[in-house]
């Protein structure tokens, strides 16, 4: 092994410089050269991007509660988890997950845990999202939905015939099939779920951070 070469999974990919290329409303994206094994320097485009959060929510009658909803950057509609984004600092997930069940389905829970936690597209954006179950469900107000939710439908499934429309291709946002087929594995396994409060060490924050200081000027 020479100087310029470490063990496999040692070395320390350091990011020697940075310029963004782009800041917007809910992305950015920046150019990084990134320090290689053996002395390389690379490129990497990387999208910034805000945190997310969904729920499977599970009703009285052991059923799914998923969202039908038009996806504009594949002109379809999508079988998806009730889902947004952590767009304000702070914020704790639990409760923009909360907030996110209200305003797309009219819904709360009583119960709530982690289901699973997923790094969406790692080659390319720091993007993550934490996924909950959320049962005892109840009726609440739900604000008046604009603009793509003013088109949205609710849909009731059995948990299995969520799997099967996950295998045969009929749902295929990536965020719906983690769910699933997570709460379909956490049920055959009995597998004890994480508390709703439960650390998110992947949690992104880089882009909240970004739009502070453009606020703040600095």
């Amino acid at each position: 092994m020479t100087k310029n070469e470490t063990a496999a999974g040692s070395h320390d990919f350091d990011t020697v410089s940075s310029r963004t290329v782009y800041s917007g409303a809910i992305l950015a994206l920046r150019l990084d050269q990134v320090a290689m094994p053996g002395g390389k320097v690379v490129e990497r485009e990387v999208i910034e991007h805000h945190a997310a959060v969904a729920v499977a929510a599970i009703d009285e009658n052991d059923e799914l509660v998923l969202i039908d909803q038009y996806r504009h950057p594949i002109g379809a509609r999508l079988l998806e988890l009730p889902a947004g984004l952590l767009d304000v600092q702070g914020e704790d997930p639990l409760e923009a997950a909360r907030r996110e069940l209200a305003e797309e389905t009219g819904l709360a829970a009583a119960e709530w845990s982690v289901l699973v936690d997923v790094a969406l597209s790692p080659g390319f954006t720091d993007e993550a999202l934490r996924i909950y179950v959320a049962r005892d469900l109840r009726e609440v107000d739900r604000p008046d939905p604009e603009n793509e939710e003013a088109d949205l439908r609710v849909i009731r499934m059995p948990v299995g015939a969520a799997v099967r429309a996950a295998l045969a291709g009929e749902i295929v946002n990536a965020t719906a099939v983690a769910g699933v087929l997570a709460l379909a594995a956490a049920r055959a396994d009995d597998i004890a779920l994480r508390p709703a409060d439960a650390p998110w060490p992947g949690q992104p924050t880089g882009f909240l951070r970004r739009q502070a200081r453009a606020r703040s000027g600095d």
